[in-house]
């Protein structure tokens, strides 16, 4: 068996003692089959809440909405003459008009994408001075609490926190096992990539097909057995690094921190600066990416087909999940260094399926599929590629804060992109109307 020895320190209550810690590193070992399994159900449950939310919030804030009788949730954009709107193509089908979320589906996307935001660019500052016990139990109790709020809630605001609860829970998870995974085998970075993005999959198609049977509320109060599985993914499945000399084995190697204890502010600011080339890049993919998904999705249908409107939209979503969840599965087998390459690629998506909204000039559905799981391919692609190079090329001695701080780059790009891909997309609807 090949050993690395490292040296870590522990956190006690009043001193930092430094100890030996040995990884792991046989990749066929029955302890990393165990790790790699355990990050990949950690990956998808901490994803899972978010997916979840996104649209069991949405169908109960409509549902009491429309139990108000002040429904607000879909506003159709008309021309302001009130008249029919055109159709498309020239078709004779009238029913071509635009529905489009405003109030809820702002609502929404700032709720969860600011709390992680404000996570991910504070939480890497401080955290490492929490054991992961610790850590790992808030994340479980913020999703838990997500599942609960938005099935039992009856008033709207709870509803919104319980999705609040959902992104401080999955930025907050992030961060903690990405900065875990540096204590383990490489690989096991590929693991909770790939548990990221089966949670897209697995997620959508786990709430749709209980809704086919139960309401939604029912259907997310069966789901709290995710952050369970959580709990058990990290209590139980993972095999921990183990110290060489301590009796204090589990709380010892709950509160690994890294080889430096004491990292200053200023230091840790300066760290920053050698990340930006992995998470600009990031950034850039993610804007891109969510600019389409949120801006450009529902714009994106075919008249007179075997589809409806609102069902091509479903696939789009599903179409793009499983794009991501192969790219993040794939960096074992694909591996990409020039992580610019992937900003220049989905921008060039973008930029394809916004002309198609004015010209209508991709003759038929199955290019915009083919299109949007590409689209997906280089979201998850960039995602895991970029947290597989951070693991290799940054220092081990700031690797675990370095992991923490670089998750930045996907929250800042989804954050400017929602805010960015609202007011654009009423627009675009308007737009389009009176063309």
């Amino acid at each position: 068996m090949v050993v690395e020895r490292k040296s870590k320190y522990v956190l006690g209550p009043a001193v930092v003692e430094k100890i030996e810690v040995e990884e792991d590193n046989v990749a066929d070992s029955p302890r990393q089959w165990r790790n790699l399994v355990g990050f990949w159900f950690l990956g998808l449950t901490n994803n899972f809440a978010y997916v979840v939310m996104l649209s069991a919030a949405h169908d109960i804030l409509a549902t009491e909405e429309e139990g108000g009788g002040n429904s607000t949730l879909v506003t159709t954009l008309a021309p302001e003459n009130g008249t029919t709107p055109p159709s498309v193509n020239g078709s004779n089908n009238t029913d071509t008009f635009l529905e489009c979320n405003k109030i809820s589906t702002g609502a929404i996307l700032l709720a969860d994408i600011l709390p992680t935001l404000v996570i991910k660019l504070t939480a890497p500052f401080y955290l490492q001075k929490i054991g992961y016990r610790v850590k790992v139990i808030l994340v479980v109790a913020f999703a838990l609490a997500s599942f609960l709020l938005v099935a039992l809630s009856k008033q709207i605001w709870l509803s919104i926190l319980g999705v609040v609860c959902a992104s401080i829970s999955g930025g907050l998870g992030e961060i903690t096992y990405l900065s875990l995974s540096t204590f383990f085998h490489c690989d096991v970075v590929s693991a909770w990539s790939s548990g990221t993005g089966g949670a897209g999959v697995f997620g959508a198609l786990a709430y749709a097909g209980f809704t086919q049977v139960v309401s939604p509320r029912t259907t997310v109060l069966i789901l709290t057995v995710v952050p369970v599985i959580m709990f058990i993914s990290y209590f139980l499945v993972l095999k921990k690094p183990t110290p060489n000399d301590t009796p204090a084995l589990e709380t010892s190697t709950e509160q690994l921190i890294t080889t430096q204890p004491v990292i200053s502010l200023k230091g840790k600011a300066a760290l920053v600066i050698p990340l930006l080339k992995y998470m600009i890049p990031l950034s850039l993919v993610y804007f891109a990416e969510y600019f389409i998904n949120q801006g450009l999705h529902e714009l994106l249908y075919f008249n007179n087909i075997w589809l409806s409107k609102s069902e091509q939209y479903r696939w789009y979503q599903v179409d793009y999940q499983i794009g991501v969840f192969i790219s993040r599965s794939s960096v074992n087998c694909f591996e990409i260094r020039k992580l610019w390459i992937l900003p220049i690629l989905q921008f060039g998506n973008l930029a394809v399926l916004l002309t198609q909204i004015f010209y209508r000039y991709i003759p038929n559905i199955w290019i915009i599929i083919a299109i949007v799981f590409f689209e997906g391919l280089l979201g998850g692609g960039a995602y895991v590629n970029t947290f597989y190079r951070i693991r290799k090329e940054i220092a081990p001695e700031v690797r675990e804060f370095s992991l923490g701080v670089a998750t930045v780059g996907d929250a800042v790009g989804i954050a400017v992109a929602g805010a960015a891909a609202i007011p654009s997309h009423n627009r675009l609807c308007d737009l389009n109307l009176r063309m």
